[in-house]
């Protein structure tokens, strides 16, 4: 994992696509399917520049988001001062997680899970999420695929501009561990008119469905359902993200 120092600065911009607004509420339809809403505290597990935890406060959740990047929650603070929601935002690798209390809903977003370098890390992270869930708390987390690692990220290269930056993000994919190093060259314009370089890097892995089902089922989850694609449907071959919830049905905190 990484602070992502570089990536922190143009987040926001190169993923101005990604309709946060409507990611939330997708998240919210999928709680309620399997909790009442009211009352909820959530943790936002790798919250980055905080665009979900804005979402999901705004829904009406007490939410708690937690990032391994100051730079990152640099900007996460930013937009709680101008929005005035009340996040607390705490500085943790959340392979090390340590919150105040129990949570009842935990969500983690945008492919964070496969930052995680091994499967024993993402034990940590289930461990950690269960110790601190309430019993029948929720987890929500989405992950990209085997096949999206292989067939779309792969070896490939995409570029991406906008006024004020180019980037240029390079894949290099081991077949033998489905993890993708990706390296990253920023260009920004600067106010003269010329122009700085800054780069990035960090890692995704991988995992297969029957990895990710037998760490809940071990860490003391139920799998409720999985989705494809940010959809209600299920998983298909060609799915790029698959959206995992699961409930806490053994209380973390007797098991250790």
């Amino acid at each position: 994992m990484s602070g992502y120092s570089a990536f922190a600065r143009y987040y926001d911009e190169l993923t101005a696509n990604i309709d946060y607004k409507r990611r939330g509420e997708y998240f919210h339809e999928i709680i309620k399917k399997f909790k009442s809403t009211k009352d909820n505290i959530l943790l936002d597990l790798a919250c980055g520049t905080g665009s979900i935890s804005e979402v999901m406060a705004g829904l009406g959740y007490d939410v708690v988001g937690v990032d391994n990047s100051d730079e990152m929650l640099g900007m996460a603070i930013e937009k709680k001062f101008d929005s005035g929601l009340n996040i607390q935002y705490l500085c943790q690798d959340m392979r090390k997680l340590d919150m105040f209390g129990t949570i009842d809903i935990t969500i983690c977003a945008l492919d964070s899970i496969n930052h995680l370098s091994s499967l024993n890390d993402v034990r940590k992270v289930f461990e950690g999420v269960a110790f601190f869930s309430e019993l029948n708390g929720l987890f929500i987390f989405d992950v990209n695929t085997l096949y999206k690692h292989r067939q779309v990220l792969a070896n490939n290269t995409f570029t991406y501009e906008t006024d004020n930056v180019y980037c240029v993000w390079e894949n290099t994919l081991d077949p033998d561990t489905d993890e993708v190093r990706m390296n990253l060259e920023f260009f920004e314009r600067e106010d003269n008119g010329m122009w700085s370089r800054s780069s990035d890097g960090f890692s995704e892995k991988a995992y297969s469905e029957d990895e990710i089902e037998k760490l809940l089922a071990d860490c003391g989850f139920e799998l409720l359902a999985k989705y494809g694609d940010d959809t209600f449907s299920p998983p298909a071959e060609t799915s790029q993200r698959i959206v995992y919830a699961a409930r806490c049905i053994r209380n973390g905190q007797t098991n250790y």
